[in-house]
């Protein structure tokens, strides 16, 4: 029998032993769990974390978070740890569900959605890349375009950029809402370091974030070009100079995921060296 238990400070290296095993697919958990402990009162990074455990040792989480999204690495006791997680938060709102596919896809059925219900994201290809291994791109190492970490002045676009982006591709409502939440998460990656900015001459023209962060690994996440300049190449650049960044800082490898369907993605991702390693889950509901 397994014993769920709501997880407090003193309970990080238990859950962090757990996790480092399936470190692929726990990117979002161990980012946040570094960066704001087990500690739930609502800010961001924070999450109320239910864990089951059997023989001491913890066998599944299940964490709602500050912003909504329920993220799971449960490869037993899904259902209840899910179902718990969003019991004892006491948040209202539920953006979506995160995690192995098929682990994202029962929590999904536990908490009594139909997959109708998902909006935004759905099936997504994982892959990962030893960064020694990473090809750069041309145009990147000859100078042609140049990448570096965001600017103050940046903010006011990446944050239009960031809002256009949550309504093509995780099914979110424009609007005031919209504009101000993606003003945040900006705002917050500029300042965690973890947003980069593509420039072809003095013109801005792509973005990519790292979602999740460790000392030896990134996730990356919200890659952006302007939809009339794509088909350049610009996706690729603007990755591979964020991972250069992250590769001086002596960051060993990456992680991300994108849509099975999305073949230039894929096929992007492929060309700087990325190998699939399995299938991610983010389930979105949409809204604001």
């Amino acid at each position: 029998m397994s014993d769920l238990r709501t997880l407090v400070p003193g309970d990080e290296a238990a859950l962090e032993a757990f996790l480092v095993q399936r470190a692929e697919s726990s990117m979002f958990l161990r980012s946040n769990l570094r960066a704001a402990g087990l500690v739930d009162e609502g800010s961001p990074y924070q999450a109320t974390y239910v864990a089951a455990f059997e023989q001491d040792r913890i066998v599944a989480v299940a964490a709602h978070c500050w912003n909504g999204l329920l993220i799971v690495q449960a490869p037993v006791h899904t259902e209840a740890v899910a179902r718990a997680a969003v019991e004892r938060s006491g948040r209202a709102r539920r953006l979506g569900i995160a995690g192995p596919y098929e682990q994202a896809a029962r929590a999904l059925d536990a908490l009594g959605y139909r997959h109708e219900n998902v909006a935004g994201g759905g099936r997504e290809k994982l892959f990962a890349l030893d960064l020694p291994a990473l090809r750069v791109p041309a145009p990147l190492a000859s100078g042609q375009v140049i990448c570096r970490p965001s600017t103050p002045a940046d903010i006011d676009r990446l944050a239009r950029w960031r809002a256009t982006y949550s309504v093509e591709l995780l099914a979110r409502t424009p609007g005031p809402a919209l504009d101000a939440s993606s003003r945040e998460d900006v705002a917050r990656q500029h300042e965690d370091g973890n947003a980069f900015v593509l420039f072809a001459g003095e013109e801005p023209v792509a973005c990519a974030y790292f979602n999740a962060r460790l000392p030896d690994i990134v996730q990356v996440g919200g890659v952006w070009t302007q939809p009339e300049l794509r088909g350049r190449g610009h996706a690729r650049a603007v990755v591979a100079g964020a991972l250069l960044s992250a590769r001086g800082e002596g960051v060993a490898r990456a992680i991300l995921f994108t849509g099975a369907e999305n073949r230039a993605a894929i096929a992007a991702y492929e060309a700087l060296g990325f190998r699939l390693i399995g299938e991610y889950g983010l389930l979105l509901f949409g809204g604001a």
